[in-house]
């Protein structure tokens, strides 16, 4: 997503790592491209723990690309919100078109094609466009979102524990939308949906040690 701004810290870096560790007899054993989701609540730091596990995929020979889930919402970020605030029941997987991410990681995974083409957010403009991303010789699909773990093509889920409480300073550092109670309305039915999206992680990455005493949503 054009726009989109990482603050990458510590804790992103060592989720990185521990996903990188779990995945890499996984590398070794295979030569076709496996697809990693990384997910989470809002602010959680899916996004910039799939920057670093990217860079950690590409700094030990295997070519990683990153799928971001923003870019496959039905309407750009600001458009979106206005039509949660006219509804929102719209909050929610069916928001994204999860079908078109099954789509590109199955295109890059057969090699059929030596690129794919994609959906791509310009946040600031508020617009859906398309990029051209080359396949040849990807190792690696690294998809982020809230959604992903639920992915079918995905080969290995790595779930980040935070809760949209715990994340609240981590949303203020990226400043991407005002913070208000409507907007906590808005995360608390996404944490409804996504914690159960947990079970089917086959990695699970806690909260910061800070964050653990953080009271969980009720």
């Amino acid at each position: 997503m054009i726009g989109d701004k990482l603050v990458i810290k510590d804790y992103h870096r060592k989720a990185a790592a521990a996903i990188y560790e779990a995945l890499e007899e996984k590398l070794k054993q295979t030569a076709h491209p496996l697809a990693v989701s990384v997910a989470g609540e809002s602010g959680c730091g899916k996004s910039e723990t799939a920057r670093v596990l990217a860079d950690l995929c590409n700094q030990a020979g295997y070519r990683a690309i990153i799928l971001q889930q923003d870019d496959y919402f039905a309407y750009p970020p600001k458009t979106n919100h206005q039509k949660r605030l006219e509804d929102i029941n719209r909050v929610g997987p069916w928001e994204v078109k999860l079908d078109l991410i099954e789509k590109n990681i199955e295109e890059i995974k057969t090699g059929d094609q030596k690129a794919i083409t994609k959906p791509l957010v310009n946040y600031d403009l508020d617009s859906i466009g398309e990029e051209t991303v080359p396949t040849g010789g990807i190792r690696v699909i690294v998809v982020e979102g809230t959604y992903t773990t639920t992915l079918k093509n995905a080969d290995f889920r790595a779930f980040i524990d935070r809760n949209y409480r715990q994340t609240k300073n981590s949303r203020l550092d990226r400043s991407r939308e005002p913070q208000s109670k409507y907007l906590e309305k808005v995360l608390f039915i996404e944490h409804e949906i996504i914690a159960a999206h947990k079970k089917l992680a086959d990695l699970v990455i806690p909260a910061p040690q800070d964050e653990r005493n953080t009271r969980q949503p009720e």
